[in-house]
């Protein structure tokens, strides 16, 4: 039986490597090429490239974490320190401080970072193994790892570390041109190839990573090898590992959610690039579950602090959950991949609330402190456990009314790093005949079309704030395009795809088009505003959207919120929020009726209902001035 299922696997495999390799129809605008001026994304970038990324390799430095690979090279003979899967920590500030030096050069950074590279490249053992705690000598400082190389795949974390290790590697090479990192990376993955694919040896990493890394690494060399390599280790899953499903049976989003949405990405790259329809079908039912079933209004994902996992469906404890910052992560590079395959806006939809309120809620505004889980409400009681696992636990990475400066297990930190200094990456894309405009931020950008005609875009914004949006085509294409702008679905009465949040107050509100100041009629397709036209230097096109505040209410399923409202105002979520000695939050009432004041103060909206005097603040920005109650959900009168 054992038998039969490899030579299913090496077949399965075979066959992808006879198809020609095919591609997402839609790319994105390289991340270099767009350049935020101004904004919240804008000033979150700054922060992270001017603090966090040093904060964050200081961090390294003092927890070890750097020290392990010059301990590793048998250059440090003190002791391993930390957990076998912090390499990967390290990976993913290199790769974050690599879309820095893509975006604004440093030459300081630059410097460290090839002293950085080099001390990998000497912590790799002959052969292109790659693993600190093991070629340290450390194993009695964490067991997980395994006795041997590859003993214990399901907790080890070697295949997830070196995942990292190739999205930094890539993010490098693409950043300056430089292939150090990048050698590094193919001689580990070509070590992986021939240990694991050449005899067909089954491995399923506990932690998914290095799957959608492979085709990172593929996509950077053009070596077919690395997208076998990811396609078998998904195909291995269901027959070894804790995957009860091989992929393409897999229809519902079940246990660890960072890991699956890891796993999501993979499959979806693999579905388009080998034209595997089996994948495609299981990851549009994926989607389908866990936007319309098991994801939170903020776009959190994990309802379990137990196992960071999944719950059932409509389980969605609002100040029980976890909603880990990195399923936040992970979920807009998903979602992005999903879009980059249809062309459909409500993809977007869903990268942008996640963006907006679960991975912003997850940094401080000095880009120093963070959340690992993303609660939906802060009670007295809530407070009580915090001061009694404080004096239990003090550095536990489960703290929910306040941001720390760093964990134990600092994934979300540094995932933090990556996603937003590669946020430009994600504002533009090309199709054929077609320019998509995905999110609204004021930044300049010069790239070329499908077609390979310069084009240089303006945009003047105050999103997510304000719905007025000018976009200036300073050099137009030669040749007719499609400008596609998207249409939020908030804007179009519906704050998620399907029917697990609806509004109450749900008129729709179309935006209001100008080109050249005169109105404009447009298609729409598939979620977006589409201009098709043969356009010229100097045209400028103004959208419209209106932002009135939206009361949101659950799927009646969801008994957790059951009764309950939220507001929104554009793809902002605001929580009410009290001071932490004042009456019980889960006590408040509102009412879509009452009277809403709009304040405008530092660069964002609050809201005061008159009518109960009580704050709304955007949900982002909990705890940013100090521990206060908060809920997003209110009683609804």
């Amino acid at each position: 039986m054992k038998k039969t299922v490899l030579f299913a696997i090496v077949a399965i495999l075979a066959s992808c490597s006879q198809k020609q390799v095919q591609d997402y129809p839609i790319r994105g605008v390289t991340f270099s090429h767009v350049h935020f001026t101004d904004g919240l994304l804008a000033e979150k970038e700054r922060i992270v490239r001017e603090n966090t990324i040093p904060f964050a390799f200081r961090k390294c430095e003092e927890t070890g974490r750097i020290a392990n690979f010059a301990r590793a090279a048998g250059l440090d003979t003190t002791k391993f320190t930390g957990l076998r899967y912090d390499d990967s920590d390290v990976f993913k500030v290199m790769e974050a401080a690599s879309y820095s030096l893509a975006t604004k050069y440093d030459a300081a950074l630059d410097q460290y970072m090839d002293s950085l590279i080099a001390l990998v490249g000497a912590a790799q053992e002959p052969d292109g193994y790659l693993y600190t705690i093991r070629t340290s000598g450390g194993l009695d400082v964490d067991p997980k790892a395994g006795p041997e190389r590859w003993n214990d795949i399901a907790l080890s974390h070697e295949l997830y570390n070196v995942g990292h290790m190739y999205e930094a590697a890539v993010a490098h090479y693409y950043a300056t041109g430089k292939t150090a990192f990048l050698d590094i990376a193919k001689r580990n993955a070509d070590l992986i190839y021939n240990t694991f694919l050449v005899p067909g040896r089954k491995i399923a990493s506990g932690h998914e990573e290095i799957e959608l890394a492979l085709v990172k690494l593929y996509r950077a060399t053009g070596d077919r090898r690395y997208l076998d390599l990811s396609h078998f280790l998904l195909e291995c899953r269901g027959y070894c590992g804790n995957d009860p499903k091989p992929v393409a049976q897999q229809y519902e989003a079940i246990g660890h959610a960072v890991r699956g949405v890891y796993r999501f990405m993979a499959i979806v790259d693999n579905a388009v690039l080998c034209g595997d329809q089996a994948y495609r079908t299981a990851i549009d039912s994926l989607w389908n579950d866990v936007t319309g079933r098991k994801m939170y209004l903020t776009g959190g994902l994990g309802s379990y602090r137990e196992k960071e996992r999944f719950g059932e469906a409509y389980f969605l404890p609002d100040e029980e959950t976890h909603c880990e910052t990195c399923a936040g992560v992970g979920s807009c590079m998903w979602n992005y991949r999903m879009f980059c395959l249809t062309g459909e806006s409500r993809y977007f939809d869903i990268f942008e609330r996640t963006l907006y309120n679960n991975v912003l809620h997850g940094i401080s505004d000095d880009g120093m402190k963070f959340f690992y889980a993303n609660v939906l409400q802060c009670s007295p009681y809530t407070f009580d456990w915090e001061r009694e696992w404080a004096r239990i636990k003090p550095k536990s990475r489960l703290r929910r009314s306040h941001r720390l400066p760093w964990f134990e297990t600092s994934c979300c930190p540094t995932n933090l790093a990556r996603i937003l200094l590669s946020m430009p990456g994600y504002v533009y894309a090309l199709g054929e005949n077609s320019l998509y405009v995905n999110l609204f931020t004021a930044g300049h950008s010069a790239f070329e079309t499908a077609a390979g005609e310069p084009v240089e875009l303006r945009c003047e914004t105050a999103y997510p704030y304000d719905g007025d949006v000018r976009l200036t085509l300073e050099k137009a294409p030669v040749k007719a395009t499609a400008l596609r702008i998207r249409i939020p679905g908030w804007a179009q009465g519906h704050p998620v795809p399907g029917a697990l949040y609806t509004y109450l107050n749900d008129t729709p509100s179309l935006p209001v088009v100008l080109v050249n100041g005169e109105a404009a009629t447009y298609a729409t397709e598939k979620g977006y505003a589409v201009l098709d036209r043969k356009w010229k230097n100097g045209d400028v096109v103004d959208v419209r959207f209106e932002m009135p505040l939206r009361f949101v209410k659950a799927d009646n399923r969801v008994e957790a919120v059951r009764g309950r409202i939220a507001v929104e105002r554009g793809p902002i979520i605001f929580s009410a929020i009290l001071p932490e000695n004042g009456k019980d939050i889960r006590s408040c009432e509102i009412s879509p009726e009452d009277h809403f004041e709009e304040q405008e103060a530092q660069g964002f909206v609050t809201l005061m209902d008159t009518d109960r005097q009580l704050m709304f603040i955007p949900y982002y920005r909990h705890a940013q001035e100090g521990i206060t109650q908060m809920s997003v959900w209110i009683r609804k009168q």
